[in-house]
């Protein structure tokens, strides 16, 4: 009896560590395999806070995957100074050296049919396209535009377009003095900066990505002649733009046209889809160009995919779900039902680079696209730029723009050249 007892426990004692053994191996292999497992989670770093709700929609789509939406207001210079990396990207100045070898090749979506590469603007599409390889997707743009009262609409020649020189030519037709003093003016480059940098887009000058930023120095000084011009033959001169300005921009700008104390004021597309119902109602708007070429504003929202990510099951669903006709006419009509869009345009803050949404769906939530639609073949996209091109465009270019057109001599004032210099040189962390 005591025999088989030890007999017995020999075979207890023998089977003990082998079942331990098989529970640590079990563990170990959960373990690894968690570990291993693809994350079903994505997260998307954007500095349009419109996808924090898309990313919403779609979790609500479906259980399978889960999106997570961080915002950050440069997200381009984040992705060059990080140790943790986002899995997918939507937002501006994606395309510059630096953060454009970080994003994965996306060509298997056409190849696939999960998305229609026909549906894009070719030519915004193209510029995500590196060496024959797509590797950002648009997805939002916006265009410059001169807004009018709908009762001064008659004397443009163009139910679309509308060109410098015409802006000039009615502008000065529209003016009245009374004493050597203007009480109405039709309307002035100098009213707002952005338009003096519009006017040396459409003289090609050509703004790109360098060390840090290139231009055309001769195309610059012709736009910069033809706004000092402008100013002098249609309006006498700065200092009589001045002093109307002074007097009657207590109001905005929006305001003095529907009031016709001006002729036209410039804004961009967001701008004017996002003014009030009522203000809106009474303006028209002429989308403005120059030998068939529409700029579209810098900062075009592109989209890209972490070449590094985990996720890619999530990804790619969030991708193909995002990119479709059906889904982008459901979140405008969300945003119509829950009124973003009085603060927000569009999709991403713009028109949808996919161009059957922007030509066939945005006219039922935009009435006023009807008949203004641009034409596709003459949208033309910006340079690339640097990742920093936001805050050295706001703090350097415009405010040099502003000083020039009211000095005959460029050598009066510090060069462009010299201010771009020193402002990289004070914020630039990277170099």
């Amino acid at each position: 009896m005591y025999t088989h007892w030890f007999s017995s426990s020999r075979r207890v004692f023998f089977f003990l560590p082998c079942l331990i053994i098989m529970l640590s191996a079990c563990t170990v292999y959960e373990n690894l395999a968690a570990l291993f497992k693809e994350p079903t989670v994505a997260v998307l770093w954007t500095d349009r806070p419109e996808f924090a709700l898309y990313a919403g929609y779609f979790n609500a789509s479906q259980s399978e995957f889960k999106i997570e939406a961080e915002y950050l207001e440069l997200p381009a210079q984040k992705l060059t100074n990080t140790e943790k990396y986002p899995d997918i990207v939507a937002g501006s100045w994606l395309k510059s050296t630096s953060t454009r070898s970080l994003f994965k090749p996306l060509d298997d979506l056409f190849k696939d049919n999960l998305i229609s590469q026909p549906a894009f603007y070719s030519r915004l599409l193209d510029l995500g396209n590196i060496e024959g390889k797509q590797y950002l997707l648009p997805v939002a743009f916006n265009i410059p535009a001169l807004a009018l009262a709908q009762t001064q609409n008659r004397a443009l020649s163009n139910p679309f377009t509308i060109d410098m020189a015409e802006i000039k030519e009615l502008g000065k037709a529209y003016n009245i003095q009374r004493n050597g003093t203007f009480t109405r003016m039709g309307f002035s480059p100098a009213w707002n900066n952005e338009f003096l940098f519009l006017t040396a887009i459409l003289f090609n000058t050509s703004f790109r990505e360098a060390s840090p930023v290139a231009w055309d120095t001769s195309a610059l000084e012709r736009a910069i002649a033809f706004v000092q011009e402008w100013i002098d033959e249609a309006n006498n001169g700065i200092q009589a733009e001045d002093e109307f300005t002074f007097k009657y921009f207590y109001d905005p700008p929006t305001k003095l046209a529907l009031s016709g104390r001006i002729l036209f004021t410039y804004m961009n597309s967001a701008e004017f889809f996002t003014l009030t119902e009522e203000r809106r109602s009474g303006l028209d708007f002429r989308w403005i160009s120059e030998q068939d070429t529409i700029p579209l504003i810098e900062g075009t929202v592109y989209y890209g995919i972490y070449k590094g990510s985990k996720a890619k099951k999530a990804t790619l669903a969030f991708t193909q779900w995002f990119f479709q006709e059906k889904t982008q006419r459901l979140l405008l009509e969300t945003a119509r039902n829950s009124r973003i869009n009085e603060t927000h345009f569009g999709i991403a803050g713009g028109f949808s680079a996919m161009r059957t949404v922007t030509e066939q769906v945005f006219p039922q939530f935009y009435p006023g696209l009807l008949g203004h639609m641009p034409p596709a073949d003459f949208l033309s996209p910006p340079n690339i730029l640097p990742r920093n091109w936001t805050p050295l465009k706001e703090k350097v270019i415009l405010p040099y723009l502003y000083e020039r057109i009211r000095h005959k001599s460029k050598d009066e004032i510090r060069s462009l050249e010299r201010r771009i210099s020193e402002w990289n040189r004070l914020n630039n962390p990277y170099q």
